[in-house]
């Protein structure tokens, strides 16, 4: 959209991305797209960074993409992260199936692509590929950097591992390191796809699946919607209202959630990759900030930036004393002044960062004000 000065883009780098794992990245590609203009003084950038199935294509529409950006509520001319203003970036992660480098790209320098080749790549890996983007486009620090779920990862991995880079981190409903509660929510969706004969190992054809879905990845994703949701919001969306085509007495009539995960499920897999979900689940199970460190204080200790840290008050998945944590943490160092927990009352659950942006886009608009 002309309003927001939508601009998309590409690098590809041929210089090795030394991965946690101990493997390499050579050569390999990012993805992303802008919005609005950088200033002269290059001083109001702000890095938008994308959850487990989201992509570069934040805000806006384009004559690529149609559909509206993930978070184009919040960031678009006079919205809160005001495009009139800041210069906004935000890239597709590594391991992803939007364009950056991932386990469906071509392995070089053949042709065949990397399947389960593909090297294990963390949060901190995707950070670490995002900072030599920011490095190509010239930018060396930031206003602020802000995301949802595995974004607010990236953030926290922005404020430990590039201290002086950002004056504000803004990480929304996620945590300091993944709970066995979300692993095993996960688990069930990586089960669900390694066990579908279609799977084949991860040899599958990749446009047949884009075509006519993976049953195996459909029902992961069931697991992932119930686990985004609250039981206050499925209650208050479905309650126990019945499809009026299916009869009662059915044995398969569906209750109009159970309609609701096999849309959402059966789609899934058409527009997301299943093996990109696997490298990037197992991303988010081993997310853990303080390793490299002998603790959390010793990886906050790092901190130089503000951090804003947004819990909601129903998401089950992350919860909001994981964020509290964190601030709890900072003020345990003697760093409290560089830290603030926010409490959302939300009833919708995770994905409240998402839907339910009037709840909370007037202190994102504050915190970029400072």
């Amino acid at each position: 959209m002309s309003d927001i000065n939508l601009k998309s883009g590409s690098i590809t780098f041929k210089n090795a991305l030394y991965l946690e794992s101990g493997r390499i990245l050579e050569p390999f590609e990012i993805v992303y797209e802008t919005y609005g203009k950088q200033n002269d003084d290059k001083d109001n950038t702000i890095v938008v960074c994308h959850a487990l199935s989201g992509s570069h294509h934040a805000a806006g529409e384009s004559k690529d993409n149609a559909k509206p950006g993930w978070w184009n509520n919040l960031i678009g001319s006079k919205k809160p992260i005001d495009t009139d203003r800041y210069f906004v970036i935000c890239s597709n992660v590594i391991g992803s199936c939007f364009g950056s480098t991932g386990p469906t790209s071509p392995m070089y320098p053949r042709l065949e692509l990397y399947r389960m080749r593909f090297p294990v790549v963390t949060v901190k890996d995707m950070v670490k590929a995002q900072r030599l983007l920011l490095d190509k486009l010239g930018i060396s620090s930031v206003h602020a950097v802000i995301g949802g779920s595995m974004g607010g990862m990236q953030a926290l991995h922005y404020a430990i591992d590039f201290p002086n880079f950002a004056k504000h981190i803004i990480a929304m409903a996620t945590t300091y390191a993944t709970s066995p509660w979300a692993i095993s929510f996960n688990k069930v969706a990586v089960q669900s796809i390694v066990s579908d004969p279609s799977f084949m190992g991860g040899n599958y054809d990749v446009e047949a699946v884009r075509e006519g879905g993976l049953s195996g990845a459909s029902i992961g994703r069931m697991a992932g919607h119930i686990s985004f949701l609250s039981p206050e919001s499925m209650n208050k969306k479905f309650g126990r209202d019945y499809l009026a085509t299916d009869g009662l007495f059915d044995l398969f009539g569906r209750f109009q959630v159970e309609r609701y995960l096999d849309y959402n499920g059966g789609n899934f897999p058409k527009w997301f990759d299943p093996l990109a979900f696997l490298y990037i689940v197992k991303a988010i199970n081993i997310y853990d900030l303080a390793r490299g460190y002998d603790s959390l204080e010793r990886a906050l200790e790092r901190v130089r930036s503000r951090i804003h840290l947004f819990g909601f008050k129903r998401d089950l998945l992350f919860l909001p004393e994981e964020m509290e944590l964190i601030d709890q943490t900072m003020k345990k160092i003697g760093r409290g002044e560089l830290s603030r927990f926010y409490m959302i009352d939300s009833d919708y659950g995770h994905d409240s960062f998402l839907v339910e942006i009037d709840k909370f886009s007037d202190k994102i608009a504050d915190i970029l004000e400072r």
